[in-house]
């Protein structure tokens, strides 16, 4: 009985045994397993928990203006740490007063409340301590000679930190153009304007640096240097003239604070080049005060109402649908549609029977209407075929993303009706943006060639030839023939010139101007009705060296609305202060002309004698000197310095005047 436990409980010893060495062969398998065949794999994860490699964000380049101006640029800003486990006992003992002190000077902070961080870092091993956040190159480099921390991380235990911060040295100048960061609605960001659209040359090439995992989850640096430099990005040089943003900008703003408007929009173009000199977009915000909000000009679209008549007008004279002087009868300013929707002048009554070029001139709904309508009803293909001849439907295909395509109606579209003909004809059922509409005003100026806008003149690496200059882009090199462009610019000179024309008001005596005004109903189905006020044109009208948009919605309609009152005298303010501080070589005025072709008879003298002009505001001085009969050249810009004919000199007409401004 004793033998047969006894060999009962030896037979399980041996299976414990046995089941023993069994694990055991089976553990040291799997641990030489994980060491020879895993083992890489197992230190990458573990490495991977204590050192990482980390991304750090290149410089991006600088944005500047057309002159050289910066308008946006990367800066540098550092972030100090201290490991206070790091400096030998020795090193901290004979030198932390004297860092404290020194800290105290640049941080302007107590030395005593310095030194109290200091030690309470040491004390309680802190590795980490935050020593000064944000500070400049030349702040960090006054820290870098201080005791301990001037010498290297791994004796001293200074951590230095970079940041880049986007800056704007002038401000909010073009800001949506230029362009920032956004977040995005899934948590994403992404950047606009000149920022996003040339972001492969701006923003640069990443860096690396080696950290390792310490207590609380931070992170410090292992070496003083980085593993990989970040690559500063390239330099872009837009076409932004400040002098011109500047005009533009204050011009626009005055006007939707007086008008209370929604926002507005205004830009200006270089005639010849397409080069964009100024472009203003400003926004309503609930205090009432005006900023960059969304790229209304690029991005917008909106009916534009009565400067669309411009494109209708030309193609009605290319199909040879109408001559300028045939008579059109505007009836008494009104016209009806299947019994129910009108089509109304602004006068009322209507104009009579009157040129086309009239109609053209003094904004005639009615009488564009009948031009369209009558010759186009049985064939409107036609008059959309002429359209999308002169490229109208088709988008500029600028650099700044967010252009939408423009929306011309075809006959063949499934919600085409008999009113989308007349309605068209006067820049109703059709939708552009400010610069869609700007640019065919343009090509107009600069005898039928549609330039594509230009943003940026050159894209550079500091100190090294241009990376990438930009020319003119010609998107269509003729929208009409030669008779019909000197047919609408007599037009478009006459909405200004002539007593009937639409913005008669801001005819000037220094210069002349051509342009369209526009007034178009918003919400025109509803009770409340609002509108967009714009004008559209190009200066000096002989010789154009600029076109100009301005468009302003929802203004205050107690205060006015038509374009003519709110969206004009804008545009002259612009093109007044531009044209006279414009170098005069390059200025054509009717008045010098006329007067350099008397001077080849004799002189003609009066009794009026020059006035002190020292001290005056150059537009009060060149008119007087205008009034006065005289020639003039402007140099320089503000109040008057210094004038070339002595005051109390006998004028003789025709003389030239040398005004130099302060």
């Amino acid at each position: 009985m004793i033998d047969e436990l006894v060999k009962k409980t030896m037979n399980r010893f041996y299976v414990v045994i046995c089941t023993m060495i069994i694990f055991s062969f089976v553990l040291m398998g799997k641990l030489i397993y994980i060491q020879v065949v895993e083992g890489e794999r197992y230190k990458v994860i573990a490495s991977n928990q204590t050192v990482k490699n980390v991304v750090l964000q290149p410089s991006r380049g600088n944005i500047y203006s057309e002159d050289g101006s910066l308008m946006a640029t990367s800066v540098a800003q550092y972030e100090v740490r201290w490991d206070s486990k790091v400096p030998s006992n020795s090193l901290y003992k004979n030198n932390i007063q004297n860092l404290a002190k020194g800290l105290s000077l640049i941080l302007q902070v107590p030395s005593i409340k310095l030194f109290e961080k200091l030690e309470n870092a040491r004390i309680n091993n802190n590795r980490y301590m935050l020593v000064a956040k944000n500070l400049s190159y030349s702040k960090l480099k006054k820290i870098k000679s201080l005791p301990i921390f001037n010498l290297s991380s791994s004796k001293g235990g200074v951590i230095i930190e970079q940041q880049i911060k986007r800056e704007h040295p002038l401000g909010k100048i073009a800001g949506r153009t230029i362009g920032y960061e956004l977040k995005s609605l899934n948590g994403n960001y992404f950047r606009v304007g000149i920022e996003g659209a040339f972001g492969t040359y701006l923003r640069g090439e990443e860096g690396r640096r080696l950290k390792q995992r310490i207590a609380n989850g931070q992170w410090k640096p292992i070496n003083d240097v980085n593993e990989k430099e970040p690559t500063q990005g390239y330099d872009v040089f837009t076409t932004i003239n400040l002098n011109i943003q500047d005009i533009t900008h204050s011009a626009l703003l005055e006007q939707l604070e007086k008008y209370k408007a929604d926002h507005g929009s205004a830009v200006v173009m270089e005639t010849k080049t397409g080069k964009i000199r100024a472009i203003v977009n400003l926004g309503r915000t609930l205090e009432g005060t005006y900023f960059e909000k969304l790229n209304y000009a690029v991005g917008e679209l909106n009916e534009p109402g009565s400067t669309f008549k411009l494109i209708s007008m030309i193609a009605a004279l290319e199909d040879k649908a109408i001559e300028p002087e045939e008579l059109i009868d505007t009836g008494n300013g009104e016209i009806t549609f299947y019994n129910k929707y009108k089509v109304r002048d602004a006068k009322k009554g209507g104009y009579g029977l009157i040129p086309a070029s009239k109609v053209f001139e003094s904004s005639s709904n009615t009488g564009m209407v009948n031009i369209v309508y009558d010759y186009y009803k049985d064939d409107p293909n036609k008059f959309v075929n002429r359209l999308y001849n002169m490229g109208v439907n088709k988008s500029l295909g600028v650099s700044i993303k967010g252009e939408p395509k423009p929306k011309i109606p075809y006959p063949s579209d499934k919600d085409w009706d008999g009113l989308d003909l007349p309605w068209m004809a006067y820049g109703y059922g059709v939708s552009m943006t400010p610069l869609q509409i700007l640019s065919f005003y343009n090509a107009v100026a600069n005898d039928g060639e549609l330039l594509r806008p230009q943003f940026i003149e050159k894209i550079t690496n500091a100190g090294e030839k241009p990376q990438k200059i930009f020319k003119k882009e010609i998107i269509n090199p003729s929208i009409c023939s030669d008779e019909t462009l000197t047919n609408i610019k007599s037009m478009l000179f006459n909405v200004v010139d002539k007593r009937w024309g639409t913005a008669y008001q801001i005819k000037d005596s220094l210069f002349n101007v051509a342009g369209k005004t526009g007034t178009c109903q918003l919400d025109y189905t509803k009770e409340e009705v609002q509108y967009i006020s714009s004008f559209v044109g190009y200066f000096p009208a002989e010789n154009p060296i600029y076109s100009c948009i301005v468009v302003i919605h929802r203004p205050d309609k107690t205060l006015g609305y038509y374009g003519s009152t709110v969206a004009a005298p804008v545009f002259k303010r612009i093109a007044k202060k531009i044209y006279i501080s414009t170098p005069k070589n390059v200025k054509i005025k009717p008045s010098e002309i006329r007067l350099s072709l008397n001077k080849t008879n004799q002189k003609k003298t009066n009794n009026i004698k020059i006035p002190d002009l020292v001290g005056k505001s150059d537009l009060d001085a060149i008119s007087i000197v205008e009034k006065l009969g005289l020639n003039f050249k402007v140099i320089g810009k503000g109040k008057v310095i210094k004038q070339s004919i002595k005051p109390g000199t006998k004028i003789n007409i025709g003389e030239l005047i040398v005004l130099e401004f302060s």
